[in-house]
């Protein structure tokens, strides 16, 4: 059994020593279980020896008890020759070897014994070395939770600082810029090609009418009252009243020219502007 306290002890000093070096708690579990096999499988050698030892033993004593038992009868047949001194040296040769099987008897006795607590110490080693990886498995387990935890809290300590957010705002801002921007470059380039004014007077024309033929439609249902004979006949008299506007009123051509090249003018400035803002940021 002195074998199997310094067995606990090498194993002992060393887990000892890996606690104290190594900083990966993982990597030091392993590293514990190898030195464990490691010392199991020196332990088993040694049991083996002794289990050897104790079938040599056993061989031993038998031999001895049968080389006793053959002298015991050559004294027999000497006797019966009557030859009494062969039968006396056949009886001294006999009482050495029946004492040598006694003293390989006691040995060997002494061996199985030894050999069955060293059997027993193996396998209680043996359940040991499996419990310490079970344990080992359920420390990796805890220490890898313990590190997904550690992460997820650095994450959220990481989201609680405001600069990630004002980094957020600041580019939420510049985006809105760059909308905004692509936005009035559009709506230039369509004022530049007549464009938007185009699709003004055709939403004008879409909808013209739109509300005096909703209004007839209610007075024909009844939900309006009917339309005052006066209404109807100023409706219907010839469009006179816009040619009430006075030959001086109206614009001439070049007062329209002027207002478009001013107009004109104008778009350019504001053209040139923009271009000046792109070429400065």
């Amino acid at each position: 059994m002195g074998f199997f306290s310094r067995l606990a002890q090498i194993l002992k000093s060393n887990l000892n020593e890996l606690i104290s070096k190594s900083e990966d708690p993982e990597r030091m579990l392993n590293q514990v279980i190898v030195e464990m096999g490691q010392q199991l499988i020196e332990a088993k050698k040694q049991v083996a020896a002794a289990i050897a030892d104790e079938k040599r033993l056993q061989k031993q004593a038998q031999s001895a008890t049968e080389v006793a038992n053959d002298w015991e009868r050559k004294a027999m047949m000497a006797v019966r020759a009557g030859d009494d001194e062969l039968a006396k040296e056949a009886l001294i040769r006999q009482r050495e070897q029946a004492s040598l099987a006694a003293t390989l008897e006691e040995q060997w006795q002494r061996q199985h014994a030894a050999t069955d607590k060293l059997r027993t110490a193996l396998r209680a080693l043996n359940h040991k070395i499996e419990e310490a990886k079970r344990k080992k498995n359920v420390l990796i387990a805890r220490k890898r939770r313990a590190e997904a935890m550690r992460t997820i809290q650095e994450t959220m300590s990481g989201m609680s600082d405001t600069s990630a957010f004002d980094t957020f705002d600041r580019m939420a801002t510049q985006i809105e810029q760059m909308e905004a921007e692509a936005e009035a470059r559009g709506e230039l380039a369509e004022g530049y090609t007549g464009d938007v004014l185009s699709h003004r007077f055709s939403e004008l024309e879409a909808t013209a009418g739109a509300e005096a033929e909703l209004e007839a439609l209610k007075r024909k249902m009844g939900v309006l009252p009917p339309e005052p004979k006066r209404a109807v006949a100023a409706r219907v008299a010839p469009a006179e009243a816009p040619a009430a506007v006075s030959a001086e009123a109206a614009p001439t051509d070049e007062d329209a020219a002027a207002l478009e090249e001013a107009e004109l003018a104008e778009l350019d400035a504001a053209l040139e502007e923009l271009k000046r803002r792109e070429a400065g940021g």
